[in-house]
């Protein structure tokens, strides 16, 4: 198995908190699908208040 640096490893953005996540292994086969950072920022995304002006 080839070792891969971090750095070039695939990135997303998460919608929920807009911070970058990358690859992690036990996505390696749902890759495509994942959308969330984490399975809190997942359990939220519908929770959010928007910003009031």
């Amino acid at each position: 198995m080839k070792m891969r640096k971090k750095s070039d490893l695939p990135q997303k953005t998460c919608p929920a908190c807009g911070r970058p996540f990358t690859w992690r292994k036990k996505w390696e086969r749902v890759w495509d699908d994942v959308r969330f950072c984490s399975g809190r920022c997942r359990r939220q995304r519908g929770q959010q208040k928007p910003p009031t002006a």
